[in-house]
């Protein structure tokens, strides 16, 4: 192999190496960036994994608020018709949120299976519900839509 050829092959071999390494990097912080989401029956039949970072979404069952103590915890219960899990949030609840409400919450499963959230997000009309809350709800035959 003449010189010219070797030093072409080992060019060629540091750009496909370059692009090995860019393409790990890119997929790690894809997969670090990734959520998934999960309704509460998923959540109560196992499907969620425990201490990961993911979103549950569903209706806050009516009379489940409770703000024990003086400080910015809230403690509800979220439905999708059928299974319920109960969510534990510190912060302050966005102004639209409330009992009956359809919501999506980021966080984490504790191993006693409470969902502690990190954010709460409410809709931001009537006719608003997140998609994958939607779709869930259809399913459970519990959407105004699922008839249709």
């Amino acid at each position: 192999m003449t010189p010219a050829r070797k030093k072409r092959l080992l060019l060629i071999g540091l750009m496909v190496l370059g692009v090995v390494i860019a393409t790990g990097f890119a997929l790690t912080a894809f997969n670090r960036n990734m959520m998934f989401f999960f309704s509460p029956s998923e959540v109560v039949a196992g499907k969620a994994p425990t201490g990961a970072l993911f979103r549950i979404g569903g209706l806050v069952v009516n009379g489940t608020l409770e703000r024990p103590g003086d400080g910015m915890t809230v403690r509800f219960d979220l439905t999708d018709n059928k299974a319920v899990v109960r969510v534990e949030y510190t912060g302050i609840l966005p102004d639209l949120f409330r009992e009956g409400q359809g919501i999506v919450a980021k966080g984490r499963l504790r191993p006693d299976g409470v969902f502690v959230a990190d954010e709460v997000l409410a809709k931001h009309d009537e006719n608003y519900m997140p998609p994958e809350v939607a779709e869930m709800m259809k399913e459970s035959g519990a959407h105004p839509e699922a008839g249709q």
